[in-house]
């Protein structure tokens, strides 16, 4: 039994159940990912995809850098085709390019508010249809609530990821006094997920919250520090182009995982005819959505890419994607981690 084989026994029923039977795509938990990096100075790299052509390009770097990598749908309860479009552009672009190397997808972060008890059903569909769409990852995004009102609403949501063991990752939560820093946020939001016995695997801060020239390290190390206490990996989000020299020190100070729009979101706009960019500009403006994010809700609108611009935007993509990889310490761990999770499966 090969390695790849010993492997894919370890994907998460759901996405089997997505992928069929005959797909050969490792797409794990990234819990396992975490597992089998144990110890390792690296974070998961998670890529928004703001453009279905930039998908060949990111999985192209991360089996040049031998990488993990993680994809996700950031809106992907925007219309009822948004996971399935999603899925099937990674699928095709994984089987096509016989991709074997350990890949997640996270679907996420999903605004969630404290609903009347009517509404309650409808969010819980909303997660259990993720779910059955495959994603290894479900973030929750439950920033507008207080800390209080965001345990209950993550209690009654996360039924349907602990009975598939699937990891889940949180915001903070609203402040409860303008003066609250980044771990009075996170502390009794902690505090009360783990009392009231649900499992987060992640906590997601937004790199601003570090500061956007000056990187508050200290804050940083005592924010891992205590989500550490629980048994809790830091997520750094919303990397943009300026934050990219702070990767190698968000590793440093020992946050698990990165969701970096970098580059990405500015070379798959820029893919698209000045006209086509300009419809994204003006609906951006219209809803204060930023447009690199806009246009992944928006693409089904927009006239198809040409050949040439697709090309372009593949290797433009790969080329920003191989340097996330290595800054973020990554590279050469996608073979590696296979080994170890082969070796290591019943553990």
């Amino acid at each position: 039994m090969s390695v790849l084989d010993k492997v894919l026994a370890l994907r998460p029923a759901n996405a089997v159940a997505r992928l069929g039977q005959g797909s050969r795509l490792p797409l794990l938990s990234p819990s396992e990912l975490l597992r089998a990096l144990e110890g390792a100075p690296v974070a998961l790299p998670c890529i928004p995809v703001r453009a279905k052509a930039s998908v060949p390009g990111l999985l192209a770097a991360a089996r040049a850098e031998d990488s993990v990598l993680g994809l996700a749908c950031s809106h992907p309860l925007a219309d009822r085709g948004a996971t399935e479009r999603f899925l099937a552009t990674v699928k095709a672009a994984a089987a096509e390019s016989e991709h074997a190397r350990p890949l997640f997808l996270q679907a996420g972060p999903v605004r969630v508010a404290k609903p009347k008890p009517e509404g309650v059903a409808v969010q819980q569909e909303a997660i259990f249809r993720l779910v059955d769409d495959g994603f290894s990852l479900v973030s929750l995004d439950v920033s507008r609530l207080d800390a209080a009102s965001a345990v209950e609403v993550v209690r009654s949501l996360s039924a349907p990821l602990r009975e598939r063991e699937l990891p889940l990752e949180v915001t903070l939560p609203a402040s409860a006094q303008e003066w609250d820093t980044v771990t009075d946020k996170a502390r009794p939001l902690l505090e009360g997920l783990s009392k009231g016995g649900v499992p987060v695997r992640f906590l997601r801060v937004p790199s601003s919250a570090f500061g956007e020239e000056d990187l508050d390290v200290g804050m940083l190390h005592l924010l891992v520090e205590l989500a550490t206490e629980y048994g809790v990996s830091v997520t750094v989000a919303e990397v943009g182009e300026r934050s990219l020299r702070s990767l190698p020190t968000f590793v440093a100070a020992g946050v698990r995982k990165v969701d970096c729009a970098g580059p990405f979101e500015r070379i798959a706009l820029a893919a698209w005819p000045a006209e086509a960019r300009g419809v994204v500009e003006q609906k951006a403006e219209a809803t204060g959505v930023p447009p690199g994010e806009l246009l992944g809700l928006i693409e089904e609108q927009l006239p198809p890419l040409e050949s040439a611009a697709r090309d372009k935007l593949e290797a433009l993509t790969f080329t920003e994607a191989t340097e996330v990889l290595s800054l973020l310490g990554v590279s050469r761990t996608g073979w590696r981690s296979m080994v170890w999770l082969a070796e290591n499966r019943g553990d």
